[in-house]
């Protein structure tokens, strides 16, 4: 199984906003840089959307280390809370829906083919590869706004 490194971020204009998001993939000396944005979305969606777009970019199952400064991202899978939304119906424990729980079933189904070990890291703190994601997220957005 090939080791891949992922490095994500997601950006929003307000939120709800126009939004962006980047993903980087790193493996044996090659890199692919990715990047996309919608016009009227949330923050949240768009970091859940660079980790879907950096995997589904992944021709075949692999390892892959995935840098996120997203605690929603990071907790919600480090911390089973997305296996406990989806079992009880995409609801959380106070009953309330679980938010975006259309990406988080695409992520699911990517994080059944990948071996995915998500790490998370402090944003804007000087991790060079993620700094570049969040310029690509913030580009990605501005081609949003009026």
């Amino acid at each position: 199984m090939k080791h891949v490194t992922l490095y994500t971020d997601g950006a929003c204009s307000g939120n709800p906003g126009p939004g962006g998001w980047g993903a980087i993939l790193q493996y044996n000396g090659h890199e692919k840089v990715l990047s996309g944005g919608e016009p009227e979305t949330t923050n949240n969606r768009m970091e859940l959307t660079a980790v879907i777009e950096g995997l589904s970019a992944l021709k075949e199952p692999c390892s892959v280390d995935l840098y996120s400064d997203s605690k929603y991202v990071v907790d919600s899978i480090q911390k089973d809370w997305v296996y406990s939304w989806r079992n009880n119906g995409w609801r959380k424990p106070d009953k309330k829906p679980a938010l975006n729980a259309d990406l988080w079933e695409k992520l699911l189904k990517l994080l059944e083919i990948h071996r995915v070990n998500f790490i998370w890291v402090r944003g804007h703190h000087g991790n060079p590869e993620n700094e570049r994601c969040d310029r690509l997220a913030v580009e990605a957005s501005l081609k949003y706004k009026e």
